[in-house]
């Protein structure tokens, strides 16, 4: 049994964990919401090693705590992220060292794939290279109508292959190619056309909006949501057919998990779902 005060370090060090600043992010969770606010604005929150290190231990704290229910990232200054910083890549840091950054930054877009709850980035500023990738590779992305994307590698001799991944997974290949080819900045309009985003609203509206959606993903189930986000990104990268042969599997599982029945009888019963989130 816990003494009265070992209870109340492990109260304090919830708080701390569900409310956390660096020199890097501002982590809070509120209510089954984690904003992680990138802050490093003398860096335009570029994704240094050390950003991105932080950047997967915020997405990654707890996890499988079902009161966690979604994830959004967000940015202080009128720069969502700058993309990698430069200095790290530079030929003195070693073939080593570049190595590491761009490994770093495939575990920071695994992370996002992979989380079992939805990651919604907020970008109200300018999302350039990697920070472009970062964006693309959320599951939702709200954008205020000033805001701009770009993979502007090209212009420093050095291609955006990587953000290609995430931008041409996402816009037609006419537009992800304009995009890597000319470095030239889109627009929020035209990131909502060609699909690199999900809505645009203006600045004052954006938390509102973001909040909209989380609500919607908090009436559903966990579990559900989930299992649902997981296949989605399995069946991506695979054939029609194939697609169809997982997702029957998927479906029989999912109708068969306690929440699934719930969701079923409370529609035949015409009530709200008491979810489990099992």
């Amino acid at each position: 049994m816990l003494s009265t005060i070992q209870k109340k370090i492990v109260r304090s060090l919830v708080i701390l964990s569900r409310n956390a600043h660096n020199q890097y992010l501002i982590t809070n969770e509120n209510n089954g919401t984690r904003e992680i606010t990138l802050n490093h604005g003398k860096t335009k929150n570029s994704l240094s090693l050390d950003m991105m290190t932080n950047l997967i231990e915020a997405i990654n704290l707890n996890k499988e705590d079902t009161s966690l229910r979604a994830i959004v990232l967000s940015a202080n200054g009128n720069v969502f992220s700058a993309g990698h910083n430069l200095k790290e890549l530079q030929m003195s840091s070693g073939i080593e060292q570049h190595k590491l950054v761009f490994n770093k930054a495939t575990e920071l877009m695994k992370s996002i794939i992979l989380s079992p709850v939805p990651v919604i980035a907020k970008v109200n500023g300018f999302a350039t290279a990697a920070g472009c990738q970062l964006v693309a590779t959320c599951d939702i992305i709200v954008c205020s109508d000033t805001s701009k994307f770009s993979t502007p590698g090209a212009n420093f001799g050095i291609f955006c292959s990587t953000p290609g991944i995430a931008v041409g997974r996402s816009v037609p290949k006419s537009r992800a190619m304009y995009m890597l080819l000319t470095g030239e900045p889109i627009s929020a309009t035209e990131a909502y056309e060609s699909g690199l985003v999900t809505k645009v609203v203006s600045a004052d509206k954006l938390d509102d909006e973001v909040n909209k959606i989380i609500e919607q993903i908090k009436s559903k189930s966990r579990s559900v949501i989930t299992l649902g986000k997981e296949f989605f990104y399995k069946q991506m990268n695979l054939s029609v057919l194939e697609a169809y042969k997982l997702g029957e599997e998927i479906m029989v599982k999912n109708i068969n998990s306690d929440d699934g029945q719930e969701g079923i009888k409370s529609f035949v019963e015409k009530r709200k779902a008491s979810w489990s989130h099992k």
